[in-house]
């Protein structure tokens, strides 16, 4: 039962806390349906994220066994944050669909005249074209590792367990930039947030090195590793790219700025 009651509070308080704050925004702000859902997403993003972390804090400190020490916090985020994942694809779809609605795609305009129904099927479409690997992402999370986490490992390895959580550590400053972006604030100083985005936990255990860990770990652990990496390099390789660009524009800004001055 209460399991039930857990997966039930997440399932309230992450949609509550979404349309709450899409309201707040709307009111306070005057802003549109889809700004204020944009931002709503992006602040329910971080803070669970900042949740989800801070939970790995706990449980990585607290563990001196990786293998055998419990920690109460592993099953109960776990319960309490699964219901975020179903969530948060239904929120990115609205925030894609604003997007199309936003840059003026003449097909949707088209389809939302002819008919609602084609109007949401093309956004549908197109918005698993666009996120497919954060939408697969998300069902593998709720499919895969809800289950493993809960039941395969039997009650093993509550440190592993937070280190997962621990990569939620990038999420808040890549959704804080994008707020700054939304409210046209890009020019404050962010590069700084950019470079913490991953970190890099080693650890020795019954005399094992790191290296041949994988050697050790039982199939199951490698499956789900591999399985996620590619997708934490991709993200990080878009976070990379990201702060490419902007330390380039601002260097080629500098320098317009400087022949200027040297013109006049």
């Amino acid at each position: 039962m209460s399991s039930l009651v857990l997966v039930a509070a997440g399932s309230v308080f992450f949609p509550g806390l979404f349309l709450w704050l899409k309201r707040s925004l709307r009111l306070m702000l005057g802003w549109s349906e889809g700004e204020a859902a944009v931002m709503s997403t992006r602040l329910v993003s971080s803070l669970q994220a900042v949740m989800a972390s801070s939970a790995g804090c706990v449980i990585v400190s607290s563990c001196s066994d990786v293998m055998d020490d419990r920690h109460w916090l592993t099953e109960v985020y776990i319960l309490f944050a699964s219901p975020y994942f179903a969530y948060d694809i239904y929120a990115m779809f609205v925030c894609h669909r604003h997007k199309l609605q936003v840059k003026g795609h003449e097909e949707e305009t088209a389809a939302a005249a002819v008919g609602g129904a084609r109007s949401t099927g093309a956004a549908v479409m197109s918005y698993l074209r666009s996120e497919f690997l954060m939408v697969l992402h998300h069902v593998f999370m709720v499919a895969f590792c809800f289950p493993t986490s809960l039941l395969w490992r039997q009650g093993k390895g509550d440190y592993f367990q937070g280190v997962l959580f621990l990569a939620e550590l990038s999420t808040p400053s890549v959704c804080f930039s994008k707020v700054l972006i939304q409210l046209q604030s890009s020019s404050l100083p962010l590069p700084l947030l950019h470079l913490q985005q991953r970190c890099v936990l080693c650890f020795r255990y019954a005399s094992i090195p790191l290296s041949s860990v994988p050697l050790v770990a039982p199939w199951q652990c490698n499956l789900g590793a591999a399985l996620l990496w590619p997708l934490q390099l991709y993200w990080f390789s878009l976070i990379c790219r990201g702060a490419v660009r902007m330390f380039s524009r601002r260097l080629n800004s500098s320098s317009e700025t400087r022949l200027k001055d040297q013109r006049d």
